[in-house]
């Protein structure tokens, strides 16, 4: 496994970070959620990322379980905060009650003292900026996050941001959007914006929620248990990308993942760690084969002419409009 520092800060993360979206507590069982931790730690993946909203807080304490009795300093553990919780008026959002009661029910489930990173996983229109950086100040202060990041916020946003932690003397070092050979919205604005500031990407779905492992195929059902099977929450995010055209369009890049000795999913999570504004790629797994195998992408240098081979096959199917970086306008 190779390391890279989070952002301009100190702390260093494993370039292939695991995350636990919408498998642990919902798609995979616990016995199998673990067996993937357990495989990530054996590859020498040390960075955890999940949130308070996944599985509806259980992917929380599934993670939290599946590190128990692991030294914690060898550890960096993300989580968010943003999306509804409950079912109460402030059981979402980003104002002070919500952020200072989520951080305790995310370190009570994950069995830690604190975070590494704490994120807000949107911005929120409906509460003052300024209320969520001080809460996130006091947050850092009392030693329950160590640094704070940001998931899907455009440049300005992120800016804003960013100089209201300069002046709470807190470290705002990460953005966690999607991004991959398909989804390229943060290209144009967000990297330009965050490599100014020091600020890295903790990038999620790098391979397009398994649509460039090649595994879907056009004019065919995808197969049993797979994400686009998935009716509680996988099915509907990738459900955008399941046309004949991008299937089809996916399927070219296997000879370039051939010539490079890499298999498709390799190539895909080699190809954003390409990006120097990229800290860590998170990549999920229902399987621990699955871990081993994106693991593998660590350290993977392609060249020039392969990179602009890539770039040639998906121009008609990439997203590069930044306006794709959004928040709800209404709290969720």
């Amino acid at each position: 496994m190779e390391f890279r520092h989070l952002g301009r800060s100190g702390m260093l993360v494993s370039e292939i970070s695991y995350g636990n979206w919408i498998t642990h507590g919902s798609q995979v069982e616990e016995e199998a959620a673990t067996a993937c931790v357990r495989a990530a730690l054996e590859v020498g993946i040390t960075t955890f990322d999940t949130a308070d909203v996944y599985a509806g807080t259980r992917a929380e304490a599934v993670l939290g379980r599946a590190l128990a009795g692991e030294r914690r300093a060898g550890l960096e553990i993300f989580t968010k905060v943003y999306w509804p919780t409950g079912e109460g008026r402030n059981d979402r959002g980003l104002s002070r009650k919500h952020v200072l009661e989520s951080i305790d029910g995310s370190l009570r489930r994950l069995q830690t003292d604190y975070v590494d990173l704490y994120q807000a996983h949107r911005y929120d229109y409906a509460t003052p900026l300024e209320e969520t950086m001080q809460a996130f100040a006091d947050i850092v202060h009392a030693g329950k996050a160590l640094y704070i990041g940001v998931s899907e916020w455009t440049a300005e946003q992120i800016r804003a941001g960013y100089d209201l932690a300069q002046e709470l003397k807190i470290q705002l070092v990460s953005n966690q959007p999607q991004y991959s050979m398909l989804w390229r919205v943060i290209e144009a604005e967000v990297v330009p914006t965050s490599h100014e500031l020091g600020i890295g990407q903790v990038v999620f779905s790098p391979i397009a929620q398994g649509v460039l492992t090649g595994k879907y195929q056009p004019g065919q059902p995808p197969p049993a248990g797979s994400r686009a099977t998935d009716e509680h929450g996988g099915a509907g995010f990738i459900s955008r990308l399941m046309t004949d055209e991008v299937l089809g369009t996916v399927q070219k890049l296997k000879p370039l993942a051939d010539q490079a000795g890499l298999t498709m999913a390799q190539l895909a999570v080699a190809w954003v760690l390409q990006n120097p504004n990229v800290s860590s790629a998170i990549v999920g797994a229902s399987r621990p084969e699955q871990v081993h195998d994106n693991a593998k992408a660590a350290g993977v240098k392609l060249d020039a002419d392969l990179l602009k081979k890539i770039d040639e096959i998906v121009e008609p199917i990439a997203e590069r409009d930044p306006g794709k970086t959004q928040s709800p306008r209404q709290r969720p």
